[in-house]
């Protein structure tokens, strides 16, 4: 009875044990094993799934642990009934909906609602990503094998008996003081100002940090001004606050800057990398947006999401480098550069600023999980971060260079905003040729590549943008992923 639990070959990526305890677990809980009996013995099971009998052995005495089974001297293991009976208790007794009350009247959820999240225009990202042959997707990286490595074995220290009382208990709506350090002596120094640790909140990525900065300076009718074309996550963070949004153009040198400032309560800007440009503002534009802050009373967001990925020239300072009012909120990322999905970020402004954002945070989800805090720190503490930086660097430089060297060859009739680095370009095609066309036959030739109308705001939007996403695809993928898109591009433009 149990072998057709064991029919489906196992999965060679992850560990046998595991996938054997998962399938017992499985087979008990359906009660395909009688109480009285024991579980066949190691050596016969063992022989009738393939594997070795120590395995096997190794499966029963965590289950034993567990509570799943019990070992009966001379006899065995059999499924400890005790155990068995909660788990199956926990299920609601069939009896029981007959007295439901009947479905006449449906929930109806278009009257509750007083906002629709769902039916706001988002970048969309195809799940599949990995399996275009070429994937020029921003925002996700290609795996670093020693970074995943050292990542293993810092939360492996984590979680032993020095640092687990660090994190065993629940915070509240403190953040792990080794990681706030870290983040006050390594990160904040190469983003050219320093920080008391009241002046620090972990944040469950840049993301989270935008809504709770929403949540305390956004309101129905006030004004905040961004960028155009702009981060899309942000505007709609503002918006469904009920924000009235201004924008600004971006050329070169970033976001302009004037007096159609003025009358603004709170102003976005990406000044590292411009999203989704990845133009880096200048430093006369950075002053005279501080200048601005103060002149027209406005605070600034800075998303500083980027800032460690800069191939040409010195890195700028962060504009919360030269704030002397405490209009200047940091928004930064950790683990962007590192691993997207591990969503670890921080907040660096006033310390009243950040009060409220902690005691916001403490009723939003109290704190980011301590634990990974802790292996966080524990990963810049060992310098593995800054060298993760420096390997990053390095092979994104490289496909920079390929990158925009692929476009001067294959697409001659493309225009590429010059960056000074970051992990995607920006394309203007021709303007006959829509860039929802051009991806839409790209995807159909293996090519994954994002059309750039969903960034601007207004009705006027130029509707032949790209955005190239190299961080992803393999160096030696750009040029011929190119040259298939070229020939696409041609294909689409008309003959003179």
């Amino acid at each position: 009875m149990l072998e057709r639990y064991f029919e489906k070959p196992f999965d060679p990526n992850r560990r046998l044990q595991h996938q054997i305890q998962e399938r017992l677990i499985e087979a008990i809980l359906a009660g395909i094993w009688p109480l009285h009996d024991p579980l066949p013995a190691t050596r016969v099971f063992a022989k009738s799934i393939r594997v070795s009998r120590n395995t096997v052995a190794l499966v029963y005495e965590r289950l034993a642990e567990d509570g799943y089974l019990k070992s009966v001297n001379r006899r065995g293991y059999f499924i400890n009934e005790t155990h068995i009976r909660e788990q199956l208790n926990i299920r609601i007794d069939d009896r029981a909906r007959d007295i439901l009350p009947s479905a006449r009247r449906p929930f109806d959820l278009d009257k509750r609602l007083t906002y629709r999240f769902s039916e706001q225009a988002n970048i969309r990202k195809p799940a599949n990503w990995q399996s275009f042959e070429f994937p020029f997707i921003y925002g996700q990286l290609s795996a670093d094998k020693t970074s995943v490595a050292r990542w293993r074995d810092c939360v492996r220290l984590a979680g032993t008996a020095q640092h687990a009382p660090t994190w065993i208990g629940d915070l509240v709506d403190k953040d792990d003081p080794m990681l706030v350090d870290q983040i006050i002596r390594r990160s904040l120094p190469q983003r050219g100002f320093r920080a008391d640790p009241d002046q620090i909140l972990v944040t469950i990525g840049a993301q989270n940090a935008l809504f709770m900065i929403a949540s305390l300076f956004c309101k129905p009718g006030g004004r905040v001004d961004m960028e155009d074309p702009g981060y899309v996550d942000a505007r709609n963070i503002f918006l469904s606050f009920g924000a009235d949004l201004k924008t600004h153009r971006v050329d070169s040198n970033g976001m302009r800057i004037s007096e159609a400032l003025a009358g603004a309560e709170l102003v976005y800007v990406t000044p590292g990398h411009q999203s989704p440009t990845n133009v880096t503002m200048s430093m006369e534009r950075r002053l005279s947006l501080l200048a601005a802050a103060e002149t027209h009373d406005f605070a600034i967001v800075e998303d500083d999401y980027e800032h460690e990925l800069n191939f040409i020239g010195a890195q700028k300072p962060s504009l919360r480098g030269f704030d002397r009012t405490g209009r200047v909120i940091h928004v930064a990322s950790l683990s962007k550069p590192l691993f997207p999905g591990l969503r670890l970020g921080f907040v660096s402004a006033d310390a009243a600023i950040i009060a409220e954002l902690r005691a916001l945070r403490r009723l939003m989800f109290r704190h980011p999980s301590a634990l990974d805090q802790r292996a966080m720190a524990l990963f810049l503490a060992e310098g593995h971060y800054d060298s993760h930086i420096r390997r990053q660097r390095k092979a994104l430089s490289a496909k920079w260079n390929a990158i925009l060297r692929g476009i001067d060859k294959h697409l001659p009739t493309c225009h590429v905003t010059m960056t000074t680095g970051g992990s995607a370009v920006w394309l203007q095609l021709p303007a006959t040729v829509t860039a929802e066309t051009v991806q839409d036959q790209a995807a159909q030739e293996g090519i994954l590549v994002e059309a750039g109308d969903v960034h601007y705001l207004g009705a006027e939007a130029p509707k032949n943008r790209l955005r190239l996403g190299f961080a992803a695809i393999p160096l030696e993928k750009i040029a011929p992923g190119l040259e298939r898109l070229g020939r696409i591009v041609e294909r689409l433009t008309p003959s003179p």
